[in-house]
């Protein structure tokens, strides 16, 4: 089993844009394999700026979708849809730009759109999700993209909360270019065995997102790691896997994810131990000097 290590930038700023090359080179320091760059605002990510750094460093980029207020493929309102697709689309384009070979996220709707729906009234949204999807992976499929679709916790989305119904969706979608990803956080919050859930996804898993329950350093909380390996290695996933969490320092990303307080006394140190952690849990030798003194320093 192959596999890499990567750090998204939301643990350190948000939005990210073209003028954080020096955190690209930071996070190539600590040891890490891969980034993975939430894009808010594609206006503010120039693709032929980033590319020169990525190759630089050596990290492979993904690329993850942020779908706040007005990203919606489940609105009532056509138009509301029609930008969702639309800033799809431009994430496709810096995914092609940057030879990514998917963009990632929940992007069947608005994150925090959590309510109390009648089944048919339920079912009218997964319908809508499953079309607006369909056509979304269509344009995909064409670019020689994938999609890889997200379950997040009840409290941020009342349509797709488990891996059975990533899994469920992408059946529903009904598109080669639909696959899955899994996030270790919101799984500790829905799934009754990771395990069980990883190897229920199979060869449609594409990605991975690892975070501890309460969003902190990868294994200092009560998320079953050797479950959460064992089950990989099962159906020999060799794709990354992604450390995600947040940065206090940023108020508006912080309140919308509710990090009140810090982890670790900075997040160089955070991400370091977190990359320490994972590297052991799946026998892999420190790729640097940097992690190698963060991991005898704790």
């Amino acid at each position: 089993m192959s596999v890499t290590f990567g750090a998204s930038t939301w643990l350190w700023t948000s939005p990210f844009t073209s003028e954080h090359g020096d955190l690209l080179r930071s996070i190539a320091k600590l040891g890490f394999d891969a980034v993975e760059l939430p894009i808010e605002d594609p206006d503010l990510v120039d693709a032929a700026e980033i590319r020169p750094i990525l190759e630089e460093t050596g990290l492979t980029p993904y690329l993850c979708g942020a779908f706040g207020p007005g990203r919606d493929l489940t609105n009532a309102d056509s138009s509301v849809r029609a930008n969702t697709r639309a800033y799809l689309s431009r994430l496709m384009d810096l995914a092609e730009a940057l030879d990514i070979p998917f963009i990632a996220g929940p992007m069947y709707a608005q994150v925090g759109k959590a309510r109390q729906l009648s089944p048919d009234d339920r079912q009218r949204e997964w319908d809508l999700a499953a079309s607006e999807l369909r056509t979304v992976a269509n344009e995909a499929g064409n670019r020689g993209l994938k999609l890889a679709i997200e379950a997040i916790n009840r409290f941020e989305s009342d349509l797709v909360n488990t891996t059975a119904d990533t899994i469920r969706l992408i059946r529903s979608i009904d598109h080669p270019a639909a696959k899955a990803m899994i996030d270790t956080f919101h799984m500790t919050i829905e799934e009754s065995d990771i395990g069980d859930a990883i190897r229920h996804a199979g060869d449609d898993l594409i990605h991975v997102q690892v975070s501890e329950n309460h969003r902190g350093v990868t294994g200092t909380g009560l998320t079953p790691w050797q479950d959460f390996r064992d089950a990989l290695r099962d159906i020999r996933y060799t794709g990354a896997i992604v450390i995600e969490s947040f940065t206090p320092d940023n108020r508006d990303l912080a309140g919308a994810v509710c990090i009140w307080k810090r982890f670790t006394t900075t997040q160089d140190e955070f991400a370091g131990r977190g990359l320490a952690f994972m590297q052991d849990l799946f026998d892999r030798p420190l790729r640097s000097l940097e992690a190698a003194i963060l991991t005898a320093s704790h």
